[in-house]
């Protein structure tokens, strides 16, 4: 039987939880010279193990051991690689359909307390009064403290029906607030859109899972549907989207392309590499697209953005984005949850990788003037700043990436983008887009390009 596997294109956490080792059954095949000293390090490991086993100071589980060992191998190659346990398998393959069993809150983590961040509408916490602020303190009784994020939402997640009560230390509050809430089916809103005005569609989107192309292709028929025939262009807001499922992200490129490369992937193998192509028909009917791209961006995101970028079918805007330029593919392990292994380094129609350098944006603009001055230490970290990323192998290629085509923009439209906020204007709120100055930005660009004679929607590549 064939084993299903996912192909991913997100940013993941990895954590060192054990030493470097492992069989290496590939490494035989290629060079059967070298199974003696593969035999040896087995052999060392076997060792390890059992004074381990014979000598660690409290009683060790085996399954827990030997889970950390693999967990170290792979964790030990790249940021993004990683084993999953049956537990954390099922989590993802959760995520990844883009719906649980849960109370329907954004969460983080702040004081050794769960904080929420925003309760989802139309969900069992919104309708019982959780309020963004809240830090919840006690899951049926028992104190958070301790447990990490990840911990607290497992057990917050469960099965519809079923009920959780949650203590909530409230500002403004005196005594705790108790609530009993009833788990319902809990669908995230990964696509969110809007008017701006009434000529600008924005659509934003959170991540890529199942459900995103889908709503992508809703919300550009609503979005056409509430303008009638004033719309004039769209914004893709992509910021602090950290990627997810690889075919999701063709889908979506797929979406505003009518023809040409949308991404390439190229394995260990030469005769492993892929590569997808777009099909006939855009969904925003060669209207003018702006994508916001930020240091948050990354992989499915960066695909998406490189792809419009090179077809020159979007101007991208913001600052550059993370740079994670690998594929993973989730190997399922039965009985034994699940291995994510970096398989393959994509690339953009031009043919230029991203790994560790990230997607320039075409119009720099930045989401607040503290921004300009921010030192490289105090900066959010990007791909190329984490431990064992890989390398990007730009250089290695027989040819240069050739240089993108030109904007083309109306005269004068582009001189009139600001490339930072005024001094004292507003701090950036979430609930009011008239402080987001990078959207602000992309939607000023798009009624200029409307505006102009005959614009230039688009340069042939």
């Amino acid at each position: 039987m064939r084993r299903r596997s996912v192909t991913f294109a997100a940013v993941g956490a990895a954590f060192v939880a054990g030493a470097v080792v492992g069989p290496m059954v590939a490494a035989w095949a290629q060079d059967p010279g070298g199974r003696a000293e593969t035999y040896r390090l087995l052999n060392l490991f076997g060792d390890v193990f059992e004074r381990v086993r014979a000598e660690y100071v409290e009683p060790v589980n085996d399954r827990d051991a030997i889970e950390n060992a693999i967990q170290g191998m792979l964790s030990g190659l790249d940021p993004h690689s990683s084993y999953m346990n049956p537990r954390m398998y099922r989590d993802m393959q959760v995520q990844t359909r883009g719906e649980f069993g849960g109370l329907g809150i954004e969460v983080t983590q702040e004081g050794g307390y769960i904080k929420v961040i925003s309760p989802i509408d139309d969900t069992p916490a919104a309708r019982a009064g959780v309020k963004p602020g809240d830090l919840i303190t006690h899951l049926n009784g028992n104190s958070v403290q301790g447990l990490s994020l990840q911990e607290a939402v497992e057990q917050m997640r469960g099965e519809r029906g079923s009920t959780i009560r949650i203590t909530i230390r409230r500002e403004g509050s005196d005594r705790p607030v108790e609530l009993s809430i009833t788990r319902d089916v809990i669908r995230p809103q990964v696509v969110r859109f809007r008017l701006e005005g009434n000529d600008i569609g924005y659509i934003r989107l959170t991540s890529f899972n199942e459900q995103t192309e889908t709503g992508l292709r809703r919300a550009m028929q609503q979005l056409r549907q509430q303008a009638g025939n004033n719309l004039r262009g769209v914004v893709l807001d992509l910021r602090n989207n950290p990627g997810g499922l690889l075919d999701q992200a063709v889908q979506v490129s797929d979406d505003f392309l009518d023809q040409g490369e949308i991404v390439s992937t190229r394995a260990r193998r030469p005769e492993d590499a892929q590569r997808w192509n777009a099909r006939s028909g855009d969904i925003a009917q060669n209207l003018p697209v702006v994508v916001l791209i930020n240091s948050g961006s990354a992989s499915a995101s960066e695909i998406v953005a490189g792809a419009l970028q090179d077809h020159r079918r979007a101007i991208v805007m913001g600052v550059k984005s993370f740079g994670k330029g690998s594929v993973q593919t989730v190997m399922p392990i039965p009985g034994n949850g699940a291995m994510r292994l970096t398989t393959a380094r994509y690339y953009t129609p031009s043919g230029r990788s991203i790994q560790a350098t990230g997607i320039e944006p075409d119009i720099e603009v930045l989401s607040a003037r503290e921004d300009a001055a921010q030192t490289v230490a105090a900066r959010r970290d990007r791909e190329a700043d984490l431990r064992r990323a890989l390398r990007n192998d730009n250089g290695a290629q027989p040819q240069a990436a050739p240089p993108l085509p030109p904007l083309n923009l109306p005269a004068g439209l582009l001189e009139q983008v600001q490339r930072m906020p005024a001094e004292g204007a507003a701090a950036f709120d979430p609930t009011k887009p008239e402080t987001d100055h990078q959207l602000q930005q992309a939607v000023q660009l798009l009624r200029g390009m409307a505006a102009a004679p005959n614009p230039q929607r688009r340069a042939a590549r």
